[in-house]
């Protein structure tokens, strides 16, 4: 059909070619423009021909044909390009330049755009870029059909809504000066008359909706990161008789050879199909409205995944901030770590997980391209997003002052289609977003100030354990300042040795979170210079006595071996640990307890010893997970018992959610650390040698290795321990005073060496050794025979360790 003449960029015809029958042909649904152009277009083509929109299509690249190439097409052609100039009968175009343009990629292969014009010379480089940019614009409006007729028959003319923009035109900005050199239907569109235009780009942002110019500013005055590739964007304007309308912006960025953006090519439209209905223009108003009153990012973001998860019939909705190439989320719904991909999980170490953007590189690409990615239903996803949206997802940038400062995901677990309507929508949340996040940090930069400080002296992620799986969880206070000094810690000793701390200090302030950061170095300090854990609390306590504050702290601290599963419990005034033991009897671990920390310095802490099965639960947890204005502390307690007693102890991350999900409003900030003892495959065995300092010392410690090793069953790693032992001892005796030990460690699958002396001088491996001299080869030597080597102090010493890999026939040993 024939419609109102267009003319864009040189071109004086357009037409839509559709893809049909299975992807086997192309079918003409509309045809607009100077039909004496291009005479009798066919109406269906083979996309398996020989012609300008077959070959476009499959190549899935634009072809410009001048003059000159075009007659070569219709001489061995004639029938797919019929054309006639004026109206005379067909014959070879004298300056007609043609151009074919795919429409859609990949997954979406929706047809091609032939576009036709006398233009002798062929189109100029600024021409094919226009069009190719009006061609995507095509393709938009193609795909909102196509969504609304999903499984019926491919769109035709008749269908009412016009394939090629009513109205569009293109723009050419200079980024030097701001000039900008606009067609006339711009201006049209934007109810400007010409006259009125002084050729600078802010007149015409003047006509934008204030919500969307932080996006429209993005687009016109873009950095190198942006000038990257093409941008898009749909926004609204407010023409002078009131009227507010879509317009779909699409612009490439022109650089100079340094890289430095020069020109701005954009083609603006009308994008009516993007209109929102009543009830998503309500959204919209009620989400601004609330957003305008929110001063923190938890609030914002909350009310953000508020709004777009019901109206969307979403299953996922996640809201999170830019941190230091990490995606720290802010908001989510549902709030249970089940329901999120396992990278998301094992991130989850607080309320929000924070997760790497190295482990999502498809939302990495996202972010630096500024604009939202829609991803169908078996999208080529990294699990970290495939497992958010399996049924499709949609990838939010939220712009703010023209960078990204966050992204919200939006996942359906069900095949998920995506309509116009839902475009809108997601396009104008995410820039309401950005804008209220940008307040709200203004608003909150004490708060976010002092969270970032918290979040910075709590492990990021915990050391996988042999025998065990430890999960942790903290949780901000709801109330005043929402940060304080709760904290906990898993710190690998040697010997299959593992401390678990936890710990509370007084008050709710930055104060309170730079003391607990303060505590938790200083307790990781004496635990691994191999203190008892007695000892470890001991000089903890006396540090915070010697510190300038008046805040004291509780503790409890647990050094448990894994392979005998031996517990060492020490308590500074803090709550005992709760077990849960195999067969599903939970209590109280009873442990005498001391003082909390700062509070007397030469105070005592007994310690607590207690043995732990295969299957145990470990349950450290402070108040304010069990105790607040509405709950006894005994009554809180009781609650965690039966609880544990429940649950599943092969899922000690499923109890932790549970434990702190009973939480509601939280007058304090919450911690708690779990652990599901398993033991090892087998008990390791162990001796112990003091080496007397004799003239054959060294003799005797290889001879009583020799004899427990063959005791043991180990034959074939013989020499190479007795190797070992004759340096380590050597190096002990030549070069400490006082006592020296040996211990022999054999467990499943390594035998340890230990020597221990009284120096805390660690031994220093030489660079090199010359051939005169006497000595300096031992470490060389033990380096050379050991699997694994290294020094750790000890108290009042240290002790120089090596093991070997060692392997029984027998696998139950």
């Amino acid at each position: 059909m024939t419609r109102h003449r267009f003319a864009f960029c040189g071109a004086e015809l357009a037409a839509v070619y559709v893809v049909a029958d299975q992807d086997r042909e192309l079918h003409l649904a509309e045809l607009t423009g100077n039909r004496g152009v291009l005479y009798g277009l066919p109406a269906i083509l083979a996309v398996a021909g020989h012609s300008p929109a077959a070959n476009a299509f499959r190549s899935g690249r634009p072809l410009w044909l001048t003059p000159k190439e075009l007659a070569t097409f219709i001489e061995e052609d004639p029938h797919h390009i019929p054309t006639r100039v004026g109206n005379g009968a067909p014959q070879s175009p004298a300056r007609i330049s043609l151009g074919a343009l795919p429409l859609g990629h990949g997954d979406q292969e929706l047809g091609c755009l032939i576009v036709a014009g006398e233009v002798g010379d062929g189109f100029s480089a600024d021409d094919r870029s226009l069009l190719e940019l009006y061609a995507d614009q095509v393709a938009a409006g193609l795909e909102s059909v196509a969504a609304r007729f999903a499984g019926r028959k491919a769109p035709q003319a008749h269908l009412g809504q016009s394939l090629v923009p009513d109205q569009g035109g293109a723009f050419i900005l200079e980024l030097s000066t701001g000039r900008m050199e606009a067609h006339a239907h711009v201006l049209e569109l934007l109810g400007l008359p010409p006259e009125q235009f002084d050729g600078q780009v802010e007149t015409l942002l003047a006509c934008a909706v204030p919500d969307d110019m932080p996006a429209l500013m993005a687009l016109v005055e873009p950095d190198r990161l942006a000038a990257a590739g093409g941008q898009q964007l749909a926004f609204r304007i407010r023409r002078p008789n009131g009227e507010l309308r879509w317009l779909g912006l699409r612009c490439r960025v022109e650089v100079d050879p340094t890289g430095t953006p020069r020109r701005v090519l954009g083609v603006v439209a009308d994008a009516t199909y993007l209109r929102p209905s009543a009830d998503e223009v309500s959204v919209v108003q009620r989400l601004s409205a609330t957003l305008a009153g929110a001063a923190t990012i938890r609030e914002v973001s909350r009310l953000v995944v508020a709004a777009l998860r019901e109206p969307l019939g979403a299953c996922r909705v996640a809201v999170g901030e830019l941190e230091l190439e990490r995606l720290r989320v802010t908001a989510l719904d549902p709030p249970e770590p089940d329901a999120w991909p396992e990278v998301w999980r094992s991130e989850w170490r607080s309320e929000w997980p924070d997760v790497a953007l190295s482990d999502l590189p498809t939302l990495q690409s996202a972010l630096r391209g500024g604009h939202m990615s829609l991803w169908p239903p078996g999208a080529d996803l990294e699990p970290g997003l495939l497992g958010v949206g399996p049924g499709g997802l949609a990838v939010l940038p939220l712009p703010a002052e023209g960078r990204m400062i966050g992204v919200c995901l939006v996942g359906w677990a069900t095949e998920h289609r995506f309509g116009p309507e839902e475009r809108s929508l997601l396009t104008a949340t995410a820039g309401l977003a950005g804008q209220a996040l940008v307040r709200a940090h203004a608003l909150d930069a004490g708060h976010e100030l002092a969270t970032m400080l918290q979040r910075s002296l709590l492990p990021r992620k915990l050391p996988e354990l042999p025998g065990g799986v430890a999960v942790a969880r903290y949780l901000p206070a709801t109330a005043g300042l929402e940060v304080g000094g709760d904290w906990y810690d898993v710190i690998p000793l040697g010997d299959a040795h593992v401390a678990f701390v936890i710990g509370d200090v007084q008050g709710h302030s930055a104060g309170a979170a730079t003391i607990m950061g303060q505590m938790r170095t200083a307790v990781r300090a004496y635990a691994v210079e191999g203190h008892p854990p007695d000892v470890v609390v001991a000089r903890a306590n006396r540090l915070l006595v010697g510190m300038e504050t008046d805040l004291f702290a509780t503790c409890g601290y647990v050094d448990l071996d894994m392979e005998e599963g031996i517990a060492r419990v020490v308590r500074a005034g803090h709550l005992p640990p709760i077990l849960r033991h195999p067969d599903g009897v939970t209590e109280e671990m009873a442990v005498e307890g001391g003082p909390p920390l700062g509070v007397l310095e030469a105070a005592e802490f007994p310690m607590t010893e207690i043995g732990l099965l295969p299957g145990t639960l470990l349950i450290l947890l402070t108040d304010g997970l069990v105790e607040s204005a509405r709950l006894h502390l005994e009554e809180g307690m009781r609650r965690v018992c039966d609880v544990a007693a429940e649950a599943d102890p092969l899922d000690v991350g499923g109890l932790a959610d549970e434990l702190v999900m009973r939480v509601g409003r939280r007058d304090d900030d919450v911690a708690l650390l779990l652990l599901r003892y398993d033991g090892t495959r087998g008990r390791p065995k162990r001796s112990h040698w003091t080496v007397w300092r004799l003239p054959k010392a060294v003799l005797h410690a290889r001879r009583f290795t020799a004899r427990t090793l063959r005791a043991w069953g180990v034959v074939e790693e013989l020499d190479t321990a007795l190797l070992i032992v004759s340096e380590l001892v050597t190096n002990a005796i030549a070069h400490t005073q006082g006592e020296v030990g040996m211990d022999l460690t054999l467990s499943t699958d390594r035998l340890r060496i230990a020597v221990n002396d009284a120096s805390p001088r660690s031994p220093v491996r030489p660079v090199s050794v010359s051939w005169e001299a006497t000595g300096g080869r031992g470490l060389l030597i033990v380096e050379a025979t050991a699997m694994a080597w290294g020094s750790v102090p000890l108290s009042g010493g240290k002790q120089v360790w090596a093991e070997i890999p060692w392997r029984h026939e027998d696998p139950a040993q």
